[in-house]
């Protein structure tokens, strides 16, 4: 079929506002970063609802036509890169907020909402959504949970697919699939909402969904605290989960050159304690107790110092300084604007290993001919450890070194190449470091069972 019929296909289920084509389509592009690069696309479809996003589909399944979905364009792993041939379905104007059940602790939602307006509307009404990441001004919840994202809270409450409770979805061949209940408890056959969580978009397009809430904390402090030994850094926080455990929502960790970069006259941010330490941890703190919380919470961090547990620690004595604190790990992506060529990881590794593995993967990434900047940091609490390293070229060779250096010593120790970020295009050939082969056929089986025409994200995860 040709451009110009497939596009009047399309015609007779959107208006024409909602289809971008021809020289529109020089003003999209596939990745926020990458604005000066135009999507390639027969044309991109901006639905505003289920059912129409389930005719598009049927259609692209009768006619073989394959999709490329589009949430906030924040992924790492390439996965919303598409070509001439091939149709982009947009969920933008998805960008309802349903139902927020004060009782229930849920907010129900369409799938292209973006999650800071989430996590504000559920702050309006004195809920917390746990779900936060650096992205979240841009990211979609719907892409959240395509890649079960993480982000900085999950050593409290868990990855997205702990917060997700029902899900509404459109099928390869154009079948809703709707199962949007409020229920902690439901043990009623297959639980056919975890086929969309952390599938990448492959086996479904994901509509609407419900999360789940918490109560608002009335309390937050912030913390940064440092020391010279990785046992220290298992130590603190074993004493930290033992004094606090109910109010330690975040214990966050940058290596020294991470620090020093983001506390440097190139940043906003203040340098608090002195940046000749090899470890920094950020340690976020939220009650309810507006009377002893920062009590508790000096007293902990305090303890630790006289113990010397840690070497030093400061915390915010007021928002303000809360904030910048804890800025200077959420802000880490301004370390890629070092260097305009960089590679970013996103690896899991046991986390009693975590301080021998980073500093074997430094070292031998120092003796790699173009590498001028590595900054390591993560989630330590939960095992994630992102490497953000600046090379000067592009060169193909370089970055398959780099990759190796990276995915060997993860697999070494029985890690993950993917904590959270997902598979996508970027690290598919990676995946057999992770997974075995008997599972990745698995993988294959299910992707061909309910995707038989391969139409929905080809080419991405297997």
């Amino acid at each position: 079929m040709t451009t110009k019929s497939i596009i009047g296909l399309f015609k007779k289920i959107l208006d024409d506002e909602l289809i971008i084509s021809g020289n529109d389509l020089k003003s999209r592009f596939y990745h926020i970063w990458n604005t000066d690069i135009p999507v390639e696309s027969i044309c991109i479809l901006t639905p505003k609802t289920t059912k129409q996003i389930s005719k598009i589909v049927k259609i692209c399944n009768d006619i073989n036509q394959e999709i490329i979905i589009h949430g906030g364009l924040t992924n790492l792993v390439g996965s919303t890169k598409s070509i001439s041939t091939q149709v982009v379905l947009s969920l933008e104007k998805m960008n309802n907020i349903i139902e927020i059940d004060k009782i229930a602790k849920t907010i129900t939602c369409e799938s292209g909402v973006i999650l800071e307006d989430l996590i504000n509307a559920c702050k309006d009404k004195e809920l917390l959504l746990p779900l936060n990441f650096g992205s979240r001004g841009s990211a979609q919840i719907g892409g959240a949970i395509s890649t079960n994202a993480g982000g900085l809270r999950v050593f409290k409450y868990g990855m997205t697919r702990n917060l997700v409770m029902g899900i509404e979805a459109v099928l390869p061949d154009g079948t809703i699939i709707s199962s949007l209940k409020k229920l902690i408890k439901d043990n009623s056959g297959y639980d056919l909402k975890q086929f969309f969580i952390g599938s990448e978009g492959t086996l479904g397009i994901v509509t609407k969904v419900v999360l789940r809430l918490y109560p608002l904390p009335k309390t937050r402090y912030t913390s940064l605290a440092v020391t010279n030994d990785y046992q220290k850094v298992l130590d603190f926080l074993k004493i930290l989960e033992d004094k606090i455990s109910n109010n330690l929502t975040g214990y966050e960790l940058l290596w020294n050159s991470s620090y020093k970069q983001m506390v440097s006259e190139k940043t906003i941010y203040n340098k608090y304690l002195p940046d000749n330490f090899n470890y920094y941890l950020f340690i976020e703190y939220m009650g309810t107790d507006f009377k002893n919380d920062y009590q508790k919470f000096e007293e902990t961090i305090l303890e630790c110092i006289e113990n010397k547990i840690i070497d030093d620690a400061v915390i915010g004595k007021d928002e303000k300084e809360q904030v910048n604190i804890w800025g200077v790990r959420e802000d880490v992506a301004v370390l890629a604007d070092e260097r305009k060529f960089d590679q970013q990881f996103d690896i899991s590794i046991p986390v009693p290993l975590i301080g021998e593995v980073v500093d074997k993967i430094s070292s031998e990434l120092k003796e790699c001919d173009g590498v001028k900047t590595i900054f390591p940091f993560g989630h330590v609490a939960d095992g994630n450890v992102h490497f953000i390293i600046g090379k000067d070229s592009a060169c193909e060779e370089l970055k398959s070194q780099i990759n190796d250096i990276i995915y060997n010593n993860t697999e070494l120790v029985d890690g993950s190449i993917s904590a959270e970020h997902g598979i996508g295009i970027d690290k598919k050939k990676y995946l057999i470091k992770t997974r075995s082969k008997d599972e990745i056929e698995l993988m294959k089986l299910i992707k061909k069972s309910i995707d038989p025409k391969n139409i929905l994200n080809p080419g991405r995860v297997i």
